[in-house]
């Protein structure tokens, strides 16, 4: 049972750092990936989408949707692919630190 703990807690330290790294690349301040709702809206800065968009992940099934957009943009303004994006969506844990740790700069164009 304590291990199975001690890697939960560790996918966790590893999930937030990367997303730290991530949003540093970015020019956005890392602390920000620990602040609910306020790492969203900077996710949201980092796809260039406007900020308004934070009310719609308010909104069920719509926030589904706009997580979905968001995550492939953010792949694409580090010149990953779609198919990256998608992996964003389905396995955060596995993804966010291939972008943090890997050779990806973002560029900021889609």
């Amino acid at each position: 049972m304590s291990a199975i703990i001690i890697i939960y807690l560790a996918v966790i330290v590893l999930s937030i750092v990367s997303l730290w790294v991530v949003f540093q690349k970015a020019g956005q301040p890392g602390w920000g990936s620990i602040i609910p709702i306020y790492n969203v809206f900077l996710m949201l800065k980092i796809a260039q989408k406007p900020g308004w968009w934070l009310i719609l992940y308010l909104v069920p099934l719509v926030n589904i949707v706009i997580g979905i957009i968001v995550s492939i943009e953010i792949a694409r303004h580090f010149d990953k692919s779609d198919a990256f994006g998608v992996g964003l969506i389905f396995l955060p844990f596995i993804f966010y630190p291939l972008l943090a740790f890997g050779d990806a700069h973002y560029s900021g164009a889609a």
